[in-house]
């Protein structure tokens, strides 16, 4: 893996998250999921959620990191969930539908990590932890195993 490359395309990535066309901006946030496992990445993927100028880099944004279905996208949306006002919560409630209402075995484990998470020191991304984690617990999933 050629950390070097990977570190520029991140910052490639979130200057174009801070373009003036809410598209590019939610070209680059579905694109910087991608990348949210490092530390470069998570300042610039939560100004993406919380876009103050399009819902829809809101929602493309926090769908590409949940679809990651791993801790690091969980923990920037719980971190964004923290501090969301009320419509970007719906359209992050939203993504957290669509990508979480399918597979029972996915739920199951976003479920468990928002557990974890809910117990963190910092009160404020707790709170995030419980909103997502409240957020999952009312979908009821299409397929189970059998």
């Amino acid at each position: 893996m050629d950390s070097d490359l990977r570190r520029a395309v991140v910052v490639s990535l979130g200057e174009l998250g801070r373009s003036d066309d809410w598209r590019d901006r939610a070209d680059a946030g579905h694109s910087l999921a991608g990348f949210a496992e490092m530390q470069e990445a998570v300042e610039p993927l939560l100004g993406l959620v919380l876009d103050p100028g399009d819902t829809f880099v809101t929602r493309r944004t926090a769908e590409g990191l949940l679809r990651r279905k791993d801790k690091a996208g969980l923990t920037i949306v719980a971190s964004a969930l923290a501090v969301a006002n009320d419509n970007h919560a719906d359209w992050i409630h939203a993504a957290i539908v669509d990508v979480f209402s399918i597979l029972s075995d996915d739920l199951d484990e976003a479920l468990r990590l928002c557990e974890e998470m809910s117990g963190d020191a910092d009160e404020r991304f707790a709170r995030g932890a419980r909103r997502l984690h409240d957020s999952l617990a009312e979908i009821d999933p299409v397929l189970r195993p059998l």
